[in-house]
């Protein structure tokens, strides 16, 4: 069963290569400039890494387990098959909820982006100059249709990736193994704690649910979402390593972004660039545009499927609602305190709500995929 183009915009459908990149850009926004410190706090030993990976492999299940949910049922995004498993009301509560937490990650993501940038960049510049340019430009760009966040991904994505690991390479020269030691000194149970600190950077690998209808190729879809999600959770990793091996833990804990203070903390004298914070905070703000983009066009598919509305009104409806949440913290700690109320709805979303779709359909449904019961 073919998708509405009415729903999905103008170009639907995407390559294996274009999924695992806006898989990418989903997962990938401002937790790579402020993981070390939150996960630092939470774990106040140098095992945060672990931390990270061991939140990295959970994440792989989950996501690999919304990939079995939504290939049974063949073209169809979560919010159209969600009723069918669990009914309609209950399905357009839970679906609801899903575009609900899209949107307050949309604006967590515009509020981080402008914070970075009024710190570094724009200093005494009002938070609402910063936020509505990118807002409606993000607007402009997810009208597109994901076809088009897609390829602005290809190009973006690469560029970051480049930026982001010369500059850790470049910080070797501060790189102290000693920072990263003892190992699993104070036990598990730090480590166990930290988990919930690794939650929010991966939020945002929910939109599986949504892209496998747009595969151009199905069959291709868990090689996508592997590479999707195993590209983050590596470089969360790198981060988390690079960050508290070049700083210590200590200066993790007590720094607002510090993987910018990682890279403000060397210079590199006769080359292009002697300093690499200003480059790398330009392009990780395109990087978390992307990011932002990602969620704002989730929750207009979202919104304009389950109520049957112009998918492009949707969009425009949506823009000041993401500006009234960018606008809700009043300041950094409330902004922060956002990102963990994300992150525990993602619990929510990204464990309880898979597994329990999955059983519900493998009750209902069988072994078989649940579009062909539904013809039935």
């Amino acid at each position: 069963m073919a998708v509405s183009k009415s729903f999905l915009g103008p170009n639907d459908k995407i390559t294996t290569s274009q999924a695992a990149i806006f898989l990418n850009n989903a997962m990938l926004g401002a937790g790579i400039l402020t993981l070390p410190r939150s996960v630092s706090e939470s774990v106040k030993t140098p095992d945060s890494w672990i931390s990270v990976l061991v939140g990295g492999l959970i994440a792989i299940l989950v996501v690999v387990l919304m990939l079995k949910l939504s290939l049974r049922f063949p073209g169809k995004t979560v919010f159209q098959y969600t009723s069918a498993v669990i009914g309609r009301y209950p399905g357009m509560i839970w679906c609801l909820i899903l575009v609900f937490y899209y949107i307050v990650i949309a604006g967590f993501e515009i509020r981080a982006m402008a914070e970075v940038t009024m710190y570094y960049l724009l200093e005494g510049t009002p938070i609402w100059a910063i936020t509505i340019p990118f807002i409606w430009l993000g607007a402009y760009l997810v009208i597109g249709g994901i076809d088009a966040i897609a390829r602005v991904s290809q190009i973006v994505f690469p560029i970051s990736l480049c930026i982001l690991i010369l500059s850790y390479l470049l910080s070797l020269r501060l790189f102290e193994l000693d920072n990263l030691r003892p190992i699993l000194g104070d036990g598990l149970g730090p480590v166990i704690h930290g988990l919930k600190s690794t939650v929010l950077v991966y939020s945002g690998c929910e939109v599986v649910m949504t892209l496998t209808a747009q595969l151009e190729n199905p069959k291709q879809a868990l090689k996508a979402v592997l590479t999707g999600v195993g590209i983050p959770i590596g470089l969360y990793l790198f981060t988390v390593i690079m960050v508290i091996g070049g700083v210590s833990v200590d200066s993790a804990v007590t720094s607002t972004w510090p993987t910018i203070d990682l890279v403000r903390s060397f210079e590199v004298t006769g080359f292009l660039f002697e300093r690499f914070e200003f480059l790398l905070m330009v392009i990780w703000l395109m990087q978390m545009f992307c990011n932002y983009s990602c969620f704002f066009y989730n929750s207009s598919l979202g919104l304009s499927q389950l109520f049957k509305l112009p998918y492009k009104a949707v969009i425009f409806a949506l823009v000041p609602v993401i500006f009234l949440v960018t606008m809700i913290p009043q300041n950094m700690n409330e902004l922060f305190g956002l990102g963990d109320a994300i992150g525990y709805l993602s619990i929510l979303l990204f464990l309880l709500f898979p597994v329990f779709l999955s059983l519900l359909a493998l009750m209902r449904f069988g072994g078989g995929g649940g579009a062909r019961h539904e013809k039935s």
